[in-house]
């Protein structure tokens, strides 16, 4: 059943979130996707708080949340009584230790994929922007280069156009 599962990748991709510097996805969308309750989830990851240290999960401030549900449209209205905790892609990893689900390793599988595609993606952009910015170099030293030759260009002309006719030197034919 495990490879049956496939949950659509814009599915799982719209959940990651920006948050401190990292990305992460919360708890209730990773409930969401597991088919369990975001209460349960979080039961778990109490019950295995030292499996979860502060770069794996973390509990967003309220100034952080609340500029998620404008950023992303989230609703306000519901059950919500504290703010939720975001999960990194290692606390998503850990989560696959402690839920023992078929549906919750499948899903799990498929999160990490995602989050390897993403990073690929990053580091080929990285890459990409890099290069980028050594050709720009290169046509900048080019056009540097370019300016060097017409200026001394400019000179030479001025100076053939300014220059007066000059006696002949050598020997006359007779």
């Amino acid at each position: 059943m495990i490879e049956k599962l496939t949950i659509p990748e814009e599915t799982v991709v719209r959940r990651i979130y920006h948050v401190r510097n990292q990305k992460v996805m919360l708890d209730s969308d990773l409930a969401e996707l597991y088919q369990v309750a975001t209460k349960r989830l979080n039961e778990q990851v109490k019950r295995n708080a030292d499996r979860f240290p502060s770069d794996f999960m973390f509990r967003l401030t309220k100034e952080e949340w609340t500029s998620l549900k404008s950023q992303y449209a989230t609703s306000s209205w519901g059950g919500r009584r504290s703010e939720p905790y975001a999960f990194t892609e290692h606390g998503v990893l850990m989560l696959s230790g402690i839920l023992n689900s078929e549906r919750a390793i499948a899903v799990n599988i498929q999160i990490m994929r995602i989050f390897v595609r993403l990073r690929k993606m990053l580091v080929d952009n990285k890459s990409l922007k890099m290069e980028i910015e050594r050709i720009k170099n290169k046509i900048s030293k080019q056009n540097k280069n370019i300016e060097l030759i017409f200026d001394c260009l400019d000179k030479l002309i001025l100076k053939t156009e300014n220059s007066r006719a000059r006696p002949k030197i050598g020997y006359r034919k007779r």
